[in-house]
């Protein structure tokens, strides 16, 4: 029930931003994964578009193509790389919890 309702209130609220853009979704319904689905990948462009900004979600859509390029970003010594990645992860953690 506890997760009935915080979807409920991730959706209510994503949904004008969900709008804006779905680069984590297009990737995934392109990507050769077993459980691709269009309800998997839009719940998991829900979890983009509220941990995510724009440019983070183009480089992340970018992972699906290539896995090896987010080994790179992880391992890089770029600050700015480091923190996407920090801001990744918990993209991934949302994801997890919101899309089961």
């Amino acid at each position: 029930m506890k997760k009935l309702v915080i979807a409920a209130f991730i959706v209510a609220f994503s949904a004008p931003i969900a709008t804006a853009g779905s680069s984590i979704e297009r990737a995934c319904l392109q990507s050769d994964r077993k459980a691709v689905s269009r309800n998997l990948c839009g719940c998991i462009q829900d979890a983009a578009d509220l941990v995510l900004d724009k440019r983070d979600q183009k480089m992340a859509a970018k992972f699906f193509k290539d896995p090896h390029r987010a080994q790179e970003i992880r391992q890089s010594d770029n600050r700015s790389h480091e923190a996407f990645w920090k801001r990744y992860k918990q993209f991934g953690n949302t994801a997890q919890a919101y899309c089961g």
